[in-house]
């Protein structure tokens, strides 16, 4: 059956032992049928929170030139400023402008595999004009990581696996990303926000920074359900490599964001990527049968090609690298021609 909203589940209760069956219960039915949901008493303060939108929404405010100094196309990690209109989803211009950073990581060396690129350090805005930018978006993203690699073991629990059951597709320090996001309610481009899509590797953490609706998330039926801000929760949605790694079972959820009416302002959202090895293979896990069974066929609409085929890549890395080489095609033009004339071929 095609869901007709969007769960919430208390992440309190899975914290106490007597609660935590019934919420491991709640959380396979969301990640069976749904794929995208709230999570509500996260563990991170309201302060955070509540900080990291304020800061986030200031960077938009630097002069053009300051943003552009630490322009995507700068590097070929894809981490730094996009701007208005720039990235493509579903072969249209989304009308937002972003900041991508990442978790910290060294320059990858000369005979790394071509995907390390994406591991790479952060152009950062500067710290004369964002003085306190840095050290509090990296706490968040300490504080994220920890937060998603603690879920990822719930998840693997509620659908009858060990909770370490993931622990081999992390890399011993692994890579997290991070975006912060305007989208304007006026332009040219106004109407599709970011168009249907699903996020890569395998949860994505997305905390609503302003009241405005817009975010949606498609079922089966390709009815699209409204997923309005709700305070102090993350939206969670299950990405293609977590669908790729359960053979299904986890399904990544197609969704999108609307611009918002003209005259109510930009919307801006912090959503968050939990990594996972790009060295990691196309190992299928052993989900149990009994499991498997409670999933059903689940035939619908998916307006959304799939990423992680298996046969075609030998490593989720470099599935992975062809993502923003597809959505950011002035990057891609300037460090990977030959990836972008795959896509443009494809």
């Amino acid at each position: 059956m095609a869901f007709s909203k969007i769960p919430v589940l208390d992440l309190s209760l899975a914290r106490d032992e007597r609660t935590k069956p019934a919420f491991l219960k709640d959380l396979q039915d969301a990640v069976l049928h749904v794929g995208f949901f709230y999570i509500t008493n996260t563990g991170i303060e309201q302060n955070l929170f509540d900080q990291v939108c304020k800061e986030g929404i200031r960077f938009f405010d630097l002069p053009e030139a300051e943003k552009l100094a630490i322009e995507m196309k700068n590097a070929n990690s894809f981490l730094g400023y996009s701007r208005l209109g720039n990235e493509i989803t579903a072969s249209q211009a989304d009308w937002r402008e972003q900041y991508d950073l990442s978790t910290p990581h060294p320059v990858p060396t000369a005979e790394a595999p071509r995907y390390h690129c994406l591991l790479a350090p952060n152009q950062w805005p500067s710290p004369n004009l964002l003085p306190e930018f840095r050290p509090l978006f990296e706490r968040y993203l300490a504080q994220m990581s920890v937060l998603s690699t603690s879920f990822t073991s719930l998840l693997a629990e509620s659908i009858g696996l060990s909770a370490n059951a993931f622990d081999p597709f992390f890399d011993k320090s692994q890579q997290h990303k991070l975006k912060i996001v305007k989208y304007p309610d006026a332009g040219p481009g106004a109407g599709q926000g970011v168009g249907p899509h699903k996020d890569s590797m395998l949860t994505s953490y997305l905390l609503q920074a302003t009241p405005h609706r817009g975010l949606q998330a498609q079922n089966l039926a390709g009815e699209w359900i409204d997923c309005p801000p709700l305070r102090g929760s993350l939206v969670v949605a299950l990405g293609q490599g977590l669908e790729a790694l359960t053979s299904g079972v986890c399904r990544a959820t197609t969704h999108r964001v609307i611009s918002p009416p003209a005259g109510q302002g930009a919307r801006y959202s912090l959503p968050f990527f939990q990594g996972v090895s790009y060295d990691a293979k196309f190992e299928a896990m052993d989900v149990p049968e009994s499991v498997r069974k409670l999933k059903g066929k689940g035939e619908g609409r998916d307006d959304v090609e799939f990423t992680f085929v298996k046969g075609r890549w030998n490593h989720l890395g470099e599935a992975t690298l062809m993502n923003p080489v597809r959505s950011h095609p002035d990057v891609g033009e300037r460090w990977f021609p030959d990836l972008l004339a795959q896509v443009k071929a494809a």
